[in-house]
């Protein structure tokens, strides 16, 4: 038999008992498009950690607040003391040569207005160093000048979020904004980052110099004299990150006159760590889709060759005459391989279609990141091709075993 009798007489066999044969590509329909859709959502949520690492940078450290105890040993809140100081950063960059970048930083939130426009944003108030660190780019405007930094001038860069709604088409840059109750000039605006790896607009945001949101944004708080509320700090080689901890943990300690056994008034984060962690999540995550995906496929093929097997139980006469007119084992073996196949490739392709309309319609209707790509549907297409192999071969072999003589007795 030819390669185009084959395939006639295994549809013409399907086709016979099409019901049956529709129930038993079921099983791999469902493997297959769970397949495309646990897959899909586990490179969304990895291409999801990948953008929070350029984000955040695997480089970095960020420097903040520790808790102190009070009087009778209550322990305070971190955020209502601040233990950090510009004097800390700039030790950490003289002391620590392996350190590339340092800015210390302040944070709060306003009410921005311009004309009748107004918005309730977050401001940072930064460092020169602080744009290098966190890939802040301006997009117009010419920024901070030195004596913006040093003698607390009003100006800002406003983010992407807060100019369009403030200033609509314009750039803004000129113009004279209140922050709160204290006029700024708008000296620039920042390129747009989009969503962050935790779902924030990153772009609503608005940036002082930093002894400008010091004395103008919190001056009423009674801040100690050069406060900051964190440190970040990026180093030139990521190999030398867990050194660069270790020192600056060492140094603060000193700065802060903090004895052995006390405990810290800071506490120093590796970002690296962090993703690190967030990433192995993700994977195990990510292998537990997997591993519910290739059960269900699993079943679908065990759902086939149960009813090959049937086939070869109802078709014992069929295949003795086929073998007494000339058809060899081989033939007998094709065939039946044949229709295994053919069930398992129409529910693939079947599930091909369910799967990607599954994974467009995760991505619409819920916060899951989904990345559909061509690869994750030739896996599936692979996976639909190898259950049909795998599952059809005993049943073809049992078949082209039978003895001729005793399957026309049957």
């Amino acid at each position: 038999m030819n390669f185009s009798d084959i395939i006639r007489t295994a549809v013409f066999a399907l086709r016979g008992n099409w019901m049956r044969s529709a129930l038993t590509s079921l099983g791999v329909i469902i493997g297959i498009a769970a397949v495309i859709v646990m897959v899909s959502v586990g490179q969304g949520t990895q291409q999801e950690i990948d953008k929070l690492v350029s984000g955040l940078g695997s480089q970095r450290l960020d420097v903040g607040p520790g808790a102190r105890r009070g009087g009778g040993g209550a322990r305070q809140s971190a955020s209502s003391f601040f233990t950090l100081n510009e004097g800390d950063a700039q030790a950490i960059r003289d002391e620590i040569p392996e350190v590339q970048y340092v800015a210390g930083a302040l944070r709060g939130n306003t009410q921005v207005v311009f004309a009748e426009n107004n918005t309730s944003t977050s401001w940072q108030g930064v460092q020169p160093d602080f744009f290098v660190i966190n890939g802040w780019n301006l997009a117009e405007g010419e920024g901070f000048e030195v004596q913006d930094y040093s003698s607390a001038n009003k100006a800002v860069i406003v983010g992407e979020t807060v100019r369009k709604t403030l200033f609509g088409s314009d750039s803004g840059i000129g113009q004279t904004v209140r922050l709160g109750r204290v006029p700024f000039t708008v000296v620039g605006t920042l390129a747009p980052k989009g969503q962050g790896g935790f779902g924030q607009d990153q772009d609503d945001v608005v940036m002082v110099p930093l002894e400008t949101g010091r004395r103008r944004l919190m001056g009423a708080m009674g801040l100690p004299a050069g406060a900051v509320m964190q440190i970040a700090l990026t180093v030139g080689d990521a190999r030398n990150l867990d050194y660069v901890q270790g020192e600056v943990e060492s140094l603060l300690r000193q700065r802060h006159r903090i004895g052995p056994g006390d405990e810290d008034d800071f506490n120093v984060r590796n970002i690296s760590e962090i993703v690190a962690t967030r990433t192995a999540t993700t994977n195990l995550m990510s292998k537990l889709l997997g591993a519910v995906a290739t059960i269900c496929l699993v079943i679908g093929g065990i759902g086939i060759m149960n009813i090959m097997l049937v086939s070869v139980t109802e078709r014992i006469r069929e295949i003795g005459l086929r073998m007494a007119v000339g058809a060899g084992p081989s033939d007998v073996r094709r065939q039946f391989l044949a229709e295994a196949m053919l069930i398992s490739l129409i529910g693939g392709a079947i599930g091909i279609a369910i799967g990607v309309a599954g994974a467009l319609l995760v991505g619409q209707v819920s916060d899951l990141p989904v990345a559909l790509n061509g690869k994750v549907v030739g896996l599936a297409a692979a996976f639909s091709i190898a259950t049909g192999l795998f599952f059809g071969y005993y049943p073809a072999r049992k078949a082209s075993q039978l003895d001729p003589i005793e399957a026309l007795r049957q």
